[in-house]
């Protein structure tokens, strides 16, 4: 296998062993990392010069519902019930498999042009085992690390029918693929179930769907919602004491949990992802970074929808520290404490939430999350000598305070060199001709609707 060394400016590894520092090596072979240090004298078949930059571990977005791509900023004015009706009850219904191929494949690109390198694909508008396996033929093409959440979709109740509410996870699709394409957790696309959970679903859903998760080795995921709207209100606690609620399971939001409720979480060893930007945009109640961080536990980060807000996680990360510090500070405040003397949460730690929260939420902490040896070569470089982010006088404020998608130079996934100097390594006339047919699936998901695209009037 190939060995290649990186000669880094500023090296940030998250690895508290090893540490950060200025000057740092990293050497690899094939896929995975072999070494990191200083003046690692290592024979290599490649030197990449990276002395001008900042070396860091690949970000962790660990939720998206990919497949919205061709519709980014449409719902920047919805609200709750906006998404849900416009969204699941119409758009959502107009969806091909190709449409899904086609959202997952820009989509997953555009994350690792801002330095992505593992995506948690939420893909819940799946009706079918084509929708499936064409919505992961976007993400193995686009070349990113990847988790697949296969999930169902959330269609209008036909009359007599039985509600998505009350319909297990199905069990045929979920065989197909883990017997399948994805049957390795080593592999550079994995699978996870993205399930109704007590939230959405009925009790005995909940119970059908983690234990058909645990039988296949797999993460499962919920989204959770306010309280008076759950199908079941106590499902969590319930989870918890039936054995249901482990570190296999991932929440989402949480946004109207209690300090109980998220001390039951933690307790229990799962993980709850944020995603801050689009929890404010649409006002759901307070992101839980804070509160969860508080309850022991480590938080995790993701996107979310890009119909209402950016795909980027810089962007993500820095809400998500300026929520916490600011929660921090109102809390104190209230309780009438003094005012801080130090800033009550670190730029570190939002680092932590971007990688290693997103890797120990789907239980990949020993394969992703630090640039430490023995795991996969995914590392992100960024240009230190930009007009933005020059001059750089600790890299883990440049990185969280500082930086954006712009100055993301290189993205290395597994090894492989995904975006160089700037540009990503996917053939351009290719990328080309799939952005084309983007924008045709997402005016004709559009135009099938009805649903026409305006301002809100002043």
């Amino acid at each position: 296998m190939k060995r290649v060394l990186i000669k880094c400016g500023w090296l940030v590894t998250l690895d508290p062993k090893i540490g950060d520092f200025k000057g740092g090596e990293i050497l690899f072979s094939g896929n995975r990392i072999e070494a990191v240090g200083r003046n690692l004298n290592a024979a290599a078949d490649e030197v990449i010069d990276a002395t001008d930059k900042i070396v860091m571990p690949g970000l962790v977005n660990a939720h998206m519902h990919t497949w919205e791509t061709a519709l980014r900023g449409i719902g920047a004015e919805w609200m709750t019930p906006d998404y849900l009706r416009h969204m699941h009850l119409n758009l959502a219904t107009r969806y091909t498999a190709e449409d899904n191929y086609l959202g997952n494949l820009i989509g997953a690109l555009a994350q690792i042009d801002a330095g992505v390198t593992t995506l948690v694909d939420w893909c819940h508008n799946i009706t079918s085992l084509e929708m499936a396996e064409r919505a992961v033929d976007g993400l193995v093409d686009s070349g990113i690390r990847a988790v697949f959440a296969h999930g169902t979709a959330k269609p209008p109740t036909k009359a007599g029918a039985v509600p998505f509410t009350h319909i297990p996870h199905p069990r045929e699709r979920i065989e197909a693929l883990r017997k399948g394409r994805l049957a390795s957790d080593d592999g550079r696309v994995t699978l996870a179930m993205a399930i109704l959970g007590p939230d959405w679903g009925a009790w005995e859903v909940v119970e059908h769907d983690i234990r058909m998760a645990r039988e296949f080795g797999l993460v499962s995921s919920s989204h959770t919602r306010p309280r008076e709207h759950c199908v079941v209100p106590d499902g969590y606690a319930r989870m918890a004491k039936e054995g249901l609620l482990g570190p296999d399971h991932n929440l989402v939001h949480g946004t109207s949990y209690t300090h109980a409720d998220l001390t039951v979480i933690v307790d229990s060893g799962a993980s709850l992802t944020s995603t801050v930007l689009v929890e404010l945009h649409h006002h759901i109640g307070d992101t839980q970074v804070a509160a969860f961080r508080e309850a022991g536990g480590l938080p995790s980060l993701g996107i979310d929808v890009e119909p209402f807000c950016s795909g980027q996680m810089f962007r993500e990360m820095q809400a998500a520290l300026l929520f916490a510090r600011g929660k921090e500070i109102r809390n104190n405040a209230l309780r009438g404490n003094s005012p801080f003397k130090t800033m009550p949460v670190r730029s570190r730690e939002a680092l932590e939430w971007a990688t290693i929260g997103g890797a120990r939420a789907f239980l990949m902490e020993d394969r992703i999350g630090t640039l430490t040896p023995g795991k996969k070569a995914d590392i992100v470089m960024l240009r230190a000598k930009d007009i933005n982010m020059a001059p750089v006088y600790d890299p883990i404020y440049s990185i969280v305070e500082i930086a954006g998608a712009g100055n993301v130079d290189t993205v290395l996934i597994d090894g492989v060199v995904r975006k160089k100097d700037g540009k990503l390594t996917f053939p351009t006339d290719v990328l080309e001709r799939r952005l084309a047919e983007l924008a045709v699936s997402g005016e004709r998901i559009l135009r099938e609707a009805g649903y026409r695209v305006e301002s809100a009037p002043n």
